[in-house]
């Protein structure tokens, strides 16, 4: 019997892979594009009863496990019965406004990346507001699906590493 040897940088490297595959599989699902849908088309939270109702088909034991895991793998939050973060929205204030524009009006990103993020998932241009990280001068900049505009030339986006306890959305870079 042969035996695979693997170092620990490979092991993690392994499920770090694995992991984002299903991360991406969880995100394209019908229930969170509900859940994005959600998101979309009103400010706020949303309430986990909503996302049942919208999803009629399904037993509602099976979308309360569903959205139990989802928030155990750190895709949403849910408070009080109620998801308030879905990332990339966030529907508490966060320093990084988009505006979708037209009739959908203002929401929150978790942090930049999301915030830059939101024009391509939502095949639209998006207009982002925000402060400088080092000086606090504000910031705005359109992005289309493509990516920025030239008003976004001299920004930077800065990243930063969480602390080995934090796992859930940081509200600033």
């Amino acid at each position: 019997m042969a035996f695979d040897i693997k170092t620990a940088a490979e092991l993690i490297a392994l499920d770090m892979e694995g992991r984002q595959t299903d991360r991406r599989a969880a995100r394209e699902s019908r229930l969170m594009r509900t859940v994005f849908r959600a998101f979309v088309e009103r400010t706020g939270p949303v309430r986990v009863e909503e996302i049942a109702a919208a999803l009629r088909d399904r037993p509602a034991e099976s979308l309360l496990e569903q959205l139990a895991k989802l928030n155990e793998e750190d895709l949403i939050r849910i408070r009080d019965g109620r998801v308030d973060l879905a990332y990339p929205f966030s529907a508490s204030p966060t320093p990084f406004v988009v505006d979708l524009g037209g009739r959908r009006g203002e929401r929150y990103a978790c942090c930049a990346i999301d915030a830059l993020g939101l024009a391509s998932m939502l095949r639209q241009s998006v207009r982002i507001r925000s402060r400088c990280h080092h000086c606090a001068a504000p910031l705005e900049l359109s992005v289309d699906p493509s990516g920025p505009g030239p008003e976004a030339a001299e920004v930077m986006v800065w990243v930063g590493r969480r602390a080995e306890d934090q796992r859930r959305a940081c509200d600033a870079l």
